[in-house]
């Protein structure tokens, strides 16, 4: 085979498998995913049994799109107008405990990272008042620089060593 034989099979077989994915998309009704008790993933038109657990419900089919024919468009405008009906008037109530479950794990997990980052703050804050208190006691201090040598710091560096600490203990002090 010669490399646009190849190309063109290649794109005939990508169109095909395509043109099948649209084909079997347009055909499919609403689909109920569920876990039965075995562990075994179920799909079907037909609302899982009676019994099956909330939490092994995968999937529910969404409603379908209201059609609007032009004798239809009138009534469609002036629903549109009207108010929606509260939320809790047309939800399911186990829907709407597993949203409300969701929001207050997604809460916890927010604090926990507040936490989290409030615990570093607090650490990094600890860490540069300590090198502050290193740098205003007059003590003779030196550090190792990028070439390995060892750097005694003079007044120009401690200056400026003193002012970078203190817009870090500005930022993380707080």
């Amino acid at each position: 085979m010669t490399a646009a034989t190849t190309a063109l099979f290649s794109r005939c077989l990508i169109a095909a498998v395509a043109a099948g994915a649209l084909l079997t998309g347009l055909t499919a009704q609403a689909q109920w995913k569920w876990r039965d008790a075995r562990g075994q993933v179920q799909y079907s038109d037909t609302p899982p049994p009676l019994g099956t657990a909330e939490s092994d419900v995968l999937q529910r089919p969404r409603p379908p799109a209201p059609v609007v024919t032009p004798s239809s468009a009138p009534a469609a405008a002036a629903s549109a107008v009207q108010p929606a009906l509260p939320a809790s008037a047309s939800v399911d109530p186990a829907l709407e405990a597993r949203r409300k479950q969701a929001e207050a794990q997604e809460a916890a997990k927010s604090k926990a990272e507040e936490d989290r980052v409030a615990q570093v703050r607090a650490q990094n804050c600890e860490r540069a008042r300590a090198y502050m208190r290193s740098l205003e006691s007059g003590q003779r201090m030196a550090r190792t620089n990028a070439k390995g040598e060892r750097e005694v710091f003079d007044d120009a560096i401690r200056a400026r060593e003193t002012a970078q600490t203190r817009q870090v203990i500005a930022s993380e002090c707080r």
